[in-house]
C-alpha cells in the first residue's frame, strides 16, 4: 500500500463561474487516515445549475471525511444505498444513487437509476447535478476532472477515495491488470441489463435500465468484479492494489463496498432529492428545490 507519510495538499483553484468561491480541499495523513476537507466546488466548468430539470444553486459545503490509509477488504463485501460512495481529489463527492422511488415510495424495492430513461436529473458534461443543499456530486464518469488530471490522453488516473480507503480511478486500465507495460482499454463493467419482464407488484414492462433493480451482475461479461473494482497495478501503487474503476455503463459508480466504509461518510439527514416525474408520473417524491429535513454537513475544514 502506497505510504506518503504525511502529506498536504492543498488545491485552491479559480472557480468555473465568477459567481462561485474558489474550490477548495485539503487533504493530509497520519499514521491511520486520510482525512479529507472540502468545500465541495468543482475545480472544473460546471454545467448550467439550476437548470430545466435540476432547480438548485451550487454552494459551498463543509465536508470533513476521513479514510483507512491501509484499508482492508472485509470479510463479505456490502452493499449500501444513500451515502456517499467517495470523494474525488478535487473535493467533490461521488454520490451514485437518486431518492427517486416508483410510486414515491422507498419502501416499494424499484429506485430509479440516474442513468436510466424514466428520469431526468439534469445531470452536467460531468456527469454530475446539484442537491436542494447546494451539494454539486458526481453521478458518473467526472470527465471535467479527469480531463484535466489525464490532459485528455488515455492514462490509468486516480480520481478519489472510497469511504472505505480504497482508491478510485477512471474507466482507463491495463489490459493485464498485473502488468504495467500491457496495453491501456477502457475497462468494462460485468453488469448487465436483466432479461425478461419485471416480476408482478413491481413497475411492469421489460427491463430496460430505469430502475436499478434492472441490472445484475454476471461473471466473466466485463473486466471487473461485482463491485466494479480489481486488484492490479497502478501508477500511485506499483506493488498492486485493489481499485475501483469508474466506468460508462451501469454501475458508472460502484455500488457496494469491499471494505468497511468510515462513519464520516454517514449521512446527516436524508439526501437531496424531487426533481419532477417522469414521463407518465411515479408519484409524487417531494418536488423541484425540496430541500432535506436536515442537510448533511460536517464541521467546517480549517483552512
Amino acid at each position: 500500500m502506497l505510504r506518503l507519510g504525511f502529506l498536504a495538499v492543498v488545491s485552491v483553484s479559480l472557480a468555473a463561474s465568477s459567481k462561485l468561491p474558489p474550490s477548495e480541499v485539503k487533504i493530509t495523513e497520519d499514521g491511520q487516515y486520510r482525512r479529507i476537507q472540502a468545500n465541495g466546488i468543482p475545480d472544473h466548468a460546471p454545467g448550467q445549475f439550476p437548470n430545466r430539470n435540476n432547480p438548485n444553486s451550487i454552494s459551498a459545503q463543509r465536508y470533513d471525511y476521513k479514510v483507512p490509509l491501509n484499508p482492508k477488504l472485509a470479510p463479505q463485501p456490502a452493499a449500501y444505498r444513500m451515502q456517499p460512495f467517495g470523494i474525488a481529489v478535487n473535493g467533490v463527492v461521488f454520490d451514485p444513487f437518486a431518492a427517486e422511488w416508483w410510486k414515491g415510495d422507498p419502501n416499494s424495492g424499484w429506485q430509479y437509476e440516474p442513468h436510466g430513461r424514466a428520469i431526468n436529473l439534469g445531470l452536467d458534461s460531468s456527469n454530475a447535478h446539484v442537491q436542494p443543499n447546494g451539494a454539486y456530486h458526481y453521478h458518473g464518469i467526472p470527465t471535467g476532472l479527469i480531463d484535466a488530471l489525464s490532459g485528455g490522453k488515455p492514462q490509468v488516473t486516480l480520481v478519489g477515495w472510497a469511504a472505505d480507503g480504497f482508491p478510485i480511478y477512471g474507466s482507463w486500465g491495463h489490459s493485464d491488470p498485473q502488468d504495467a507495460s500491457s496495453p491501456l482499454k477502457k475497462l468494462v463493467s460485468g453488469h448487465v441489463t436483466k432479461s425478461g419482464m419485471r416480476p408482478a407488484d413491481s413497475p411492469g414492462g421489460k427491463y430496460d435500465g430505469s430502475f436499478v433493480q434492472d441490472y445484475e451482475w454476471v461473471a466473466g461479461t466485463g473486466d471487473l468484479d461485482a463491485s466494479n473494482g480489481r486488484f492490479g497495478i497502478t501508477p500511485e501503487f506499483p506493488q498492486g492494489t485493489y481499485h475501483y474503476v469508474l466506468t460508462e455503463q451501469y454501475p458508472f459508480i460502484p455500488r457496494r463496498f469491499v471494505g468497511t466504509p468510515d462513519a464520516s461518510f454517514e449521512r446527516r439527514g436524508p439526501p437531496g432529492g424531487g426533481f419532477g416525474p417522469p414521463p407518465g408520473g411515479r408519484g409524487r417524491r417531494g418536488g423541484p428545490g425540496m430541500r432535506p429535513s436536515r442537510p448533511p454537513g460536517f464541521p467546517p475544514p480549517p483552512f
